[in-house]
């Protein structure tokens, strides 16, 4: 079993502010750090933490930030794909974070989207049956149901987090096999629970499972927040890994993992340098509960 996430990679430029800023507002800020992020690369870096094999399809520019992202990638264990930068800028995030733990992020797609759908489908071409395929929100709404009806041709499984969300994602639900939504995402989109297995994020109230008309809820784990960065990336990953690792289908305990995982990530300060170690992963997924 094979994992490809198709998504984004981005540098992050992180910057501690008082409030976040208001239409036409400007105030002073600091910026606090700069780290490998993007919501694809979060999630392949954790899946890959896990243990799991785990191909990353994310474009880059060919720029010094491109490069830099190259680097830091050496790091993980996962396969980048395509290895060769584009002729776009890299994407960047911008992420403002308060001193009462709030965030917000801009994010730049131009490397996202410069990497063509006929490119990608390539690649999955070479896919097996019960190979994975998770998406999130950084492709348009056609791109991603291109994505989504190859993998069902190869007869992968599909994990779509809409994230950033787009209205017209609501027709892709027949082509999704497990999704991950926030309470907004969830509002805008209405997944189909009777198709597809939802697993909805409610922050510091923890999740709901939905499947098959039957609703689960499970408590957060506590946790002392520094940073939210990459928390919701971390709990896919490690709710995705927890259910294939076991064999199975979401439930509670994977959503207990997940979310003992999101608790480590965010009482650390920035992206991929917040995420749990290999050590620390593989020591939280052995756990009956």
């Amino acid at each position: 079993m094979h994992i490809y996430v198709a998504g984004n990679i981005t540098v992050d430029e992180t910057w501690q502010c008082s409030a976040l800023p208001h239409k036409g507002e400007s105030l002073h800020g600091e910026k606090i750090m700069v780290d490998t992020g993007g919501k694809g690369a979060n999630q392949a870096i954790v899946l890959s933490r896990c243990g799991l094999p785990v191909t990353l399809i994310a474009g880059r520019g060919n720029d010094h930030y491109g490069e830099w992202i190259y680097q830091q990638l050496q790091a993980e264990t996962l396969q980048l794909f395509p290895e060769t930068p584009l002729p776009v800028h890299t994407d960047t995030s911008i992420i403002f974070t308060t001193n009462d733990d709030d965030n917000a992020i801009i994010t730049s797609c131009d490397a996202a989207s410069a990497l063509e759908t006929a490119t990608i489908t390539a690649l999955l071409e070479t896919a097996r049956p019960g190979d994975v395929l998770v998406q999130q929100g950084n492709f348009t709404p056609e791109k991603t149901r291109a994505l989504f009806t190859c993998a069902r041709s190869k007869q992968m499984l599909t994990v779509f987090n809409p994230s950033p969300v787009q209205e017209d994602f609501r027709q892709l639900w027949p082509l999704v096999d497990i999704a991950v939504v926030n309470e907004h995402e969830s509002r805008l989109l209405q997944p189909d629970t009777v198709h597809t297995l939802v697993v909805e994020t409610l922050g510091s109230q923890g999740a709901r499972l939905h499947a098959h008309g039957h609703t689960e809820h499970v408590p957060a784990v506590p946790a002392t927040v520094v940073d939210t960065t990459g928390a919701g990336d971390t709990f896919l990953a490690v709710m995705l890994a927890s259910t294939l690792l076991r064999n199975t289908r979401p439930d509670a305990l994977a959503l207990h993992h997940a979310s003992q995982a999101a608790a480590i990530t965010i009482s650390r300060p920035g992206t991929r340098l917040a995420f749990p170690s290999r050590a620390t992963l593989a020591a939280l997924l052995a756990q009956a509960g």
